[in-house]
């Protein structure tokens, strides 16, 4: 059985989607790496002192640490999300920018 958080999940469920657990176990990982990067980002903005009040360090910290934390989680959590669709398709989606045609104008 299958657990995702705190609940169960189905066997005949976890027997349709073979790469479940595998997604389960990213995602958790990627929310740990969120929560880990907004710790020690607040720890390292914290112990460099700006010329500012408590308050405005401790919230100039909680911003970055929190823009930081977003962005680590998504990019994780993208890479989860291709992790599924290979398990569940056996391709791997293109990420990449589209390349711009050159078009030639005949005047």
């Amino acid at each position: 059985m299958v657990n995702l958080g705190l609940t169960k999940v189905d066997d005949a469920l976890a027997a349709k989607h073979p790469g479940l657990e595998s997604y389960a176990a990213c995602q958790s990982h990627a929310f740990m790496k969120g929560t880990g990067t907004f710790v020690l980002g607040n720890t390292f903005a914290l112990q460099r002192r700006l010329p500012y009040p408590l308050q405005w360090n401790l919230l100039i910290s909680i911003v970055a640490s929190s823009v930081g934390s977003y962005a680590v989680t998504r990019w994780e959590t993208q890479k989860c999300s291709d992790l599924w669709l290979l398990l569940e398709t056996g391709n791997v989606p293109d990420r990449s920018p589209p390349r711009k045609s050159l078009m030639k104008v005949d005047v």
